[in-house]
């Protein structure tokens, strides 16, 4: 917290002596008299008082869906998936899985307490769904094809009807042979906003991370190209996006403040990432704010995680930097001869810098979960070799398809011991609830997704308030999820 003041205030007093010798102010001494000395002017150039630089977010705008409801609770749309041919290589034509024909998928954007209506139709050549990652949705909405509701087959329709509970950075994406529909594109983000969120965050920008397997014509490598040892590690694509593009340019300024909303939508790609080891003041993540902001050098992000944070510009005008993509420690092999990758250019434009605001420490308050007679759950991320040829993943060494639901009811504590006993990190990720992990050196905040480090185990309270049926968990590798790191939850009235 004393360093987090101390650096605003040096910055700010940085900015302010910058901006006081280019108006030409002087100080003249004790003996010199206001009539001898002009007044001391300084330009009113606070962050929530100046624009950012015309065109500064072009390369990494979003689409934009057509509102068909007047009534301003209410946002209603159609939203199709198609196949849309893109340029994501120069000069190559890619046939990329699309909702609504953009890569991500149109920015669905509404406020807490807000209805959402969503008219689906596919018009993919295989059956698909919509699960909105994140949300407390009821159950029949949560699209998960055999469990929640029948997949959307070729040429089919579904409305997705809900009402939005909680402000926080979300994304939506299909549930069904996943790892190959979100490789090829299948993703988009939806922002839940908070009215009560302090104003001092600056301008929002939301950054959907991605990747996507490439052949040099620009055509999808197969989805099970590297036989047992990627299904181990996680297919990683070999071109990274930045919502839908590769090294896009962001235009800033000078101490202007920007919130961003950051989703990691990779299939099994982790991301580190960093600006010149520049601080970054972390402010929450799945579900809305955390207790308190963190000032961090650098952010990691698991798949399927989100995570909204302050960038504060502060380079000088003129200077063209990258922020980049760092290789993250996840299990064998997962850094062994990797560098580095150029994600984002990063211009800071030859405008008169600003004053950035003061980002308040203490955002929310977080009650912990209650876990005095809570039920203990042992879950076991566990890796097998029926023979030489396969492998298989599960939950306490049993795979998806013979597993049998965990039992809970409306109203029950549980806590779940989370055990990685492999040589590979897992994101853990739980549907149609929120968890806290149970480790006094984390920040409080509400989460759905967390990453079970290589040999070790985390304990994650979860409380079932409402929303009974049958929900999932599993690994958000998707290649891992879909070997059988799967497992579902029934929750009874």
């Amino acid at each position: 917290m004393k360093y987090l003041v101390n650096c605003a205030a040096q910055f700010s007093f940085t900015i302010f002596l910058s901006l006081a010798l280019l108006s030409g102010c002087t100080s003249t001494g004790q003996g010199s008299s206001s009539s001898q000395m002009p007044a001391l002017e300084i330009p009113s150039l606070r962050a929530s008082q100046v624009s950012q630089p015309e065109g500064w977010k072009d390369d990494v705008a979003l689409t934009i869906p057509v509102d068909l409801n007047p009534d301003p609770n209410i946002l209603e749309i159609n939203l199709e998936a198609k196949i849309t041919n893109m340029e994501i290589m120069p000069g190559k034509i890619t046939p990329v899985w699309t909702y609504g024909g953009s890569l991500p998928g149109p920015l669905i954007r509404a406020k807490v307490g807000d209805r959402v209506i969503i008219h689906f139709k596919n018009n993919l050549p295989d059956s698909t769904s919509i699960h909105w990652h994140g949300l407390r949705v009821p159950n029949n909405m949560d699209g998960v094809p055999g469990v929640t509701q029948d997949s959307v087959d070729v040429g089919d329709e579904f409305t997705y009807d809900f009402v939005l509970q909680d402000a926080g950075t979300f994304w939506y994406h299909p549930h069904i042979n996943s790892a190959a529909q979100v490789g090829w594109g299948m993703y988009g983000p939806l922002i839940v906003e908070d009215p009560n969120d302090p104003k001092e965050f600056g301008d929002d920008l939301v950054l959907v991370y991605s990747d996507m397997s490439l052949d040099e014509d620009g055509q999808f490598l197969p989805p099970d190209v590297g036989g047992a040892f990627s299904d181990l590690f996680g297919r990683e694509g070999n071109i990274i996006l930045v919502n839908g593009k590769v090294q896009p340019k962001l235009k800033v300024r000078k101490g202007k403040q920007q919130r961003w909303r950051v989703i990691n939508a990779a299939r099994t790609r982790y991301y580190t990432i960093r600006y010149k080891r520049q601080p970054l003041i972390r402010l929450g993540g799945d579900s809305g704010l955390a207790e308190h902001t963190e000032t961090l050098d650098q952010i990691k992000l698991v798949p399927s995680e989100r995570t909204d944070f302050v960038f504060t510009p502060r380079d000088e005008p003129g200077t063209v930097d990258w922020l980049r993509w760092y290789p993250t420690e996840r299990g064998y092999g997962s850094t062994f001869n990797r560098f580095s990758e150029e994600m984002m250019e990063i211009e800071t434009v030859d405008e008169p810098a600003v004053l950035p605001e003061t980002i308040p420490y203490a955002l929310r308050t977080i009650d912990p979960i209650d876990i005095t007679g809570a039920k203990d759950v042992l879950i076991d991320l566990t890796i097998t070799f029926p023979d030489d040829n396969s492998v298989e993943m599960g939950i306490n060494g049993i795979p998806f398809r013979d597993s049998s639901p965990l039992l809970g009811r409306i109203g029950e504590t549980q806590v779940w011991t989370v055990r990685n006993d492999t040589d590979f990190n897992h994101p853990f990720h739980l549907h149609g609830y929120f968890f806290q992990v149970l480790d006094e050196n984390r920040v409080p905040e509400w989460k759905d997704s967390v990453d079970i480090p290589v040999r070790t185990e985390l304990k994650l309270a979860v409380r079932f308030d409402e929303r009974p049926g049958t929900w999932m968990y599993h690994c958000h590798i998707l290649d891992h999820a879909e070997v059988g790191m799967m497992g579902t939850l029934r929750i009874d009235p």
